[in-house]
């Protein structure tokens, strides 16, 4: 018997215009987050100064320099973000019944939005940007990129929940497999932070050649971030051992829906990633490169979470009377 789900107000169902909104706001998001990547990599983080919110204590800029304007692009692009989450929230709660799984993660991408707004004035508080060579940046630079990968994962499973025309409501879902699904999301993670200090060591220590570089990489008084280079790629090849099994599982047929072009949509994006890593190192990381790889990582990052939602949260069989 097919599953069919309980009536409910059509007042309260997701329109196809908020469906789509949901979606736009995550796109606006990977934008901003892109926008940081060239913040970060062009030494543009202290364009504002020590000021935050402010832009060196004014609002408007007089004959600003480029990293300033970089900079306070940045804020306003991010200012807008939030905005734009807060009426993705407003919205969902209008046209969602109580339970509503899409509820409780754009409730949880607010929550993010504002650690990562708060996270941000800190780095730039704290002196922690452009040519900063603080202990204290990388591991606030891993907070940063996690939360940031957590607030990609909220908005993305809203607007899938919001798509879905069964197994939306809490007491509507079946879990099935989840503690190898988790485990997946956590090497991903690791993946990206270990990428996100990657990236760093770049930008503080920059390599003029293949052979210059590959010498730092092992030279002992080289900075730590340089000599831990070689962890990304390494979790990167570990992390697909657990990418095989999540896609093996969704090639499996569904009784709800088809998983297999989603799965086939995850290979190609990790294919690419795996191209874009290997251009980065020959190429020595210059900035466009820095821009894409973090573009895939974005967009592969979206696709395994909601292939994961579609595998692991299956709408719940019917309860026979």
């Amino acid at each position: 018997m097919p599953f069919t789900a309980a009536p409910v107000d059509a007042r309260r169902l997701p329109t196809p215009a908020l469906r789509r909104f949901a979606w736009g706001v995550l796109a606006y998001f990977i934008a901003v987050i892109l926008w940081g990547t060239v913040v970060r990599a062009t030494g543009s983080g202290a364009g504002c100064g020590d000021h935050w919110p402010l832009c060196n204590g004014t609002v408007i800029q007089h004959s600003p320099r480029a990293a300033t304007m970089i900079e306070f692009t940045h804020r306003l692009s991010s200012g807008i973000a939030f905005l734009a989450v807060v009426g993705l929230l407003v919205w969902t709660f209008a046209r969602t019944v109580h339970g509503h799984l899409a509820r409780v993660t754009v409730a949880a991408a607010v929550v993010f939005t504002l650690i990562e707004a708060a996270i941000g004035a800190l780095l730039v508080k704290l002196g922690l940007t452009a040519e900063s060579h603080s202990p204290l940046r990388a591991p606030y630079l891993a907070l940063h990129l996690t939360n940031t990968l957590l607030l990609v994962a909220a908005l993305a499973l809203t607007a899938h929940f919001l798509g879905r025309s069964a197994g939306y409501l809490r007491g509507g879902i079946r879990v099935a497999a989840p503690f190898s699904t988790i485990v997946c999301c956590l090497a991903l993670l690791a993946v990206g932070v270990t990428g996100s200090l990657a990236a760093l060591g770049d930008t503080l220590f920059p390599a003029h050649s293949l052979a210059m570089a590959l010498n730092q990489d092992f030279a002992s008084k080289s900075a730590w971030l340089v000599r831990w280079r070689w962890v990304h790629p390494t979790f990167a090849v570990l992390a697909s051992v657990f990418f095989l099994w999540v896609l093996a599982r969704a090639a499996q047929r569904s009784a709800y829906w088809n998983n297999r072009p989603l799965a086939l949509l995850v290979l190609i994006l990790l294919a690419v990633q795996y191209s874009l890593g290997v251009l980065n190192v020959l190429l020595l990381a210059p900035v466009w490169l820095q821009v894409t790889h973090l573009l895939g990582a974005d967009l592969l990052w979206t696709a395994f979470v909601v292939l994961a939602a579609r595998i692991t949260l299956e709408p719940a069989p019917p309860v026979s009377s």
